[in-house]
């Protein structure tokens, strides 16, 4: 029996992902501020999120 979590993304939501966690870590690194990211994207991302909630039982703490 596994426990692994599974979301199956977009392309874009996929590249999305990618892309924020990119900038947070190297951000985080350099001591930078995180730059505003356009409203489809955070929209995406959000959705992400929430699909991410739902799969571990933890709800939706944005909705």
């Amino acid at each position: 029996m596994t426990n692994d979590i599974v979301l199956h993304l977009d392309h874009a939501s996929a590249e999305d992902l990618h892309e924020v966690l990119w900038l947070v870590g190297e951000h985080i690194a350099a001591g930078a501020p995180i730059p505003a990211m356009p409203n489809q994207t955070s929209d995406r991302l959000a959705q992400i999120i929430r699909s991410l909630a739902d799969a571990l039982g933890k709800g939706h703490p944005y909705s």
